[in-house]
């Protein structure tokens, strides 16, 4: 990789993105599971992007196809919306956003999208997985954080 000052700029705005939207999350609840699941969910969105910018998961950083994985991050999104970030809602949103990894990796497997990558078609199914795993992982914890009170520290 050759980064110029354009790669850092975009680099050190995802990671203040990713560090606001933590501390408004971290704001908004005292419950610790909620928290490290808001994490892992902010750090796989954020890895997701990261590494298709930076190489690609299919083929290269070039394919276009590599543009489906922002759509994996819509649904996520979206469902996050929906939800309205309690923590019910974002298990359904993150299991949503898992069954979307896996799809985009179905499709790029199945019509050989990244034929002309230099791992294809491992770097496809083991970074899907990666991905997929992490998306499960925050499910779960958001489930388990539903089982807990989330409490506005504003409202006394």
């Amino acid at each position: 990789m050759d980064w110029d000052i354009f790669d850092f700029v975009v680099f050190g705005a995802m990671l203040l993105g990713v560090g606001v939207v933590y501390a408004l999350a971290n704001r908004r609840a005292n419950n610790t599971t909620y928290r490290f699941a808001i994490g892992v969910s902010l750090a796989a969105a954020f890895l997701l992007v990261w590494v298709n910018g930076a190489v690609g998961i299919i083929g290269n950083e070039n394919n276009d196809a590599n543009m489906m994985f922002f759509g994996v991050l819509v649904v996520g999104l979206i469902g996050a919306i929906i939800a309205r970030l309690q923590p019910q809602g974002m298990a359904r949103s993150m299991y949503a956003t898992a069954l979307a990894q896996v799809m985009v990796a179905v499709i790029a497997l199945t019509t050989n999208l990244g034929l002309a990558g230099a791992s294809w078609p491992w770097d496809v199914i083991i970074l899907s997985g990666f991905f997929t795993a992490l998306w499960i992982v925050a499910a779960r914890l958001f489930r388990k954080a539903a089982r807990h009170p989330l409490s506005d520290p504003g409202i006394k």
